[in-house]
């Protein structure tokens, strides 16, 4: 339930609507009312928990799907709003930007917003992948809020058409005081904190003027952020973001373009056309011209990898070579560094060329190195054992105190006990215990002789 209450009560940049329908059921859920997952279902038109979608190729233009509310990752308000997860999305443009099918990116956009937590991480991937290849943004329906935060990091923005809503642009939260619902049943939950403000605006208590001037502070703080982001995005000043642009309005159609939010209508269609001939291209990079037989190509089933060799990925993206290599450098480096150590773990006086030889081959694991060192000490003991029998005099004979009556057991050969007393004096060693030859005849010669 904490977790719930952290997302809800958390930054978002997203239609003030939706923000409250987010709000609302998280009550519901509080007062113990269960979800209608099929109702719910029916009403969005797809299963809960279906999985994201990953991006197509049409023409050599990789189409990357932002719809529904957006979080870092999914949950269950984002499967209600037909969500987004930052994470995959940056992972799909990445992906996109490797890929040597793909000449152009297009962020197909229809979102409300959603939370900040991811969005300028996202934003800085875009910006990152349009240094690459050309990247644009289409806002079909809306892109509000952390949409347009995203999207407005493209090279360009265009809206569907004259009824599309852009803006939005502003950051909120709510403070839920959920004191008296826990009071209705029986729970009273008391924050224990160190720090002033540490829980300042605690949910387990009305709000104070001190935790909404707080809240406050937070909200306008990461409001600077948003509108620094969309001024360094559009070739604006932050003064012309916050006059025209960021009074949190939405902005619909032609209004997007006059405020600058906006670069002109176009549909899907048209702007895939347009990025597979090349119109688009990233400043500085010379474009990469769509393959021949590119046309001839079904489109990309959702969900294909595609392969890549080191030398293409060198050529088109070499940021992209030079941080899979960085992160192999330091993975390789972590499991050396790991695998030495396993191996000192199972070091034992007198083995010590050994320990050495196994750490230098750079193939041995500490669980092989642990049986290699293992086997080398019994065989050592073994031997030591075996010298030791060697030395040792030959037990002297048990004076006989009667005949041997009918029946009696044979007494066993010296030959035999010394043999067990051999084997005796091993196994202790071997378990890391010490025994006399003298002891061991005495036991080996009453084991034998007892058959």
């Amino acid at each position: 339930m904490n977790r719930l209450l952290d997302v809800v009560t958390g930054a978002w940049a997203i239609i003030p609507d939706k923000l409250v329908m987010i709000a609302n059921a998280y009550e519901r859920h509080l007062m113990g009312e269960k979800a209608d997952l099929k109702a719910i279902e029916a009403s969005i038109g797809k299963p809960l928990g279906s999985a994201p979608q990953d991006y197509e190729v049409v023409n050599g233009v990789a189409i990357v799907p932002i719809m529904g509310t957006i979080a870092r990752r999914a949950n269950l308000f984002t499967d209600i709003s037909g969500g987004a997860s930052s994470d995959l999305i940056g992972r799909d443009l990445r992906a996109a930007a490797a890929n040597r099918q793909v000449s152009a990116i297009l962020l197909h956009i229809d979102s409300p917003g959603g939370t900040v937590a991811g969005t300028q991480q996202l934003a800085d991937i875009v910006r990152e992948v349009g240094a690459i290849k050309p990247v644009i943004a289409l806002a079909d329906g809306t892109m509000a809020s952390a949409a347009y935060w995203i999207g407005s990091a493209a090279q360009a923005v265009y809206i569907a058409d004259t009824t599309t809503e852009v803006g939005s642009i502003g950051v909120a939260t709510v403070h839920r005081d959920v004191s008296a619902a826990e009071a209705q049943r029986g729970i009273k939950t008391t924050d224990i904190y160190s720090g002033k403000f540490k829980r300042i605006a605690t949910s387990y208590a009305p709000l104070s003027e001190e935790g909404r001037a707080s809240i406050q502070d937070y909200i306008d703080y990461l409001y600077g952020q948003f509108v620094d982001a969309v001024a360094a995005n559009r070739g604006a000043t932050a003064d012309k973001v916050l006059s025209d642009m960021a009074d949190g309005r939405i902005f619909v159609g032609q209004q997007a373009i006059d405020a600058g939010l906006a670069d002109g209508v176009a549909t899907a269609e048209q702007l895939i056309t347009r990025l597979a001939a090349g119109e688009f291209t990233v400043p500085g990079v010379n474009p990469v011209p769509p393959s021949k037989s590119r046309a001839d190509l079904p489109n990309s089933p959702k969900g294909t990898t595609m392969s890549i060799t080191r030398e293409q990925l060198a050529a088109e993206s070499p940021d992209v070579l030079a941080e899979i290599q960085a992160e192999a450098r330091t993975a390789g480096a972590t499991a050396e560094r790991d695998r030495i150590l396993g191996i000192e773990a199972h070091a034992m006086v007198g083995h010590e060329a050994l320990i050495a030889s196994l750490k230098a081959d750079g193939k041995t694991t500490p669980d092989q190195a642990a049986a290699q060192v293992l086997g080398a000490h019994r065989a050592a003991l073994a031997k030591q054992a075996t010298t030791m029998a060697a030395d040792a005099p030959e037990p002297l004979p048990a004076a006989p105190t009667s005949e041997p009556t009918a029946g009696a057991k044979a007494k066993p050969d010296q030959k035999a006990i010394a043999a067990r007393a051999r084997e005796l004096v091993a196994t202790a060693e071997a378990a890391g215990q010490r025994m006399s030859y003298a002891v061991a005849a005495t036991k080996a010669a009453a084991e034998l002789a007892q058959g």
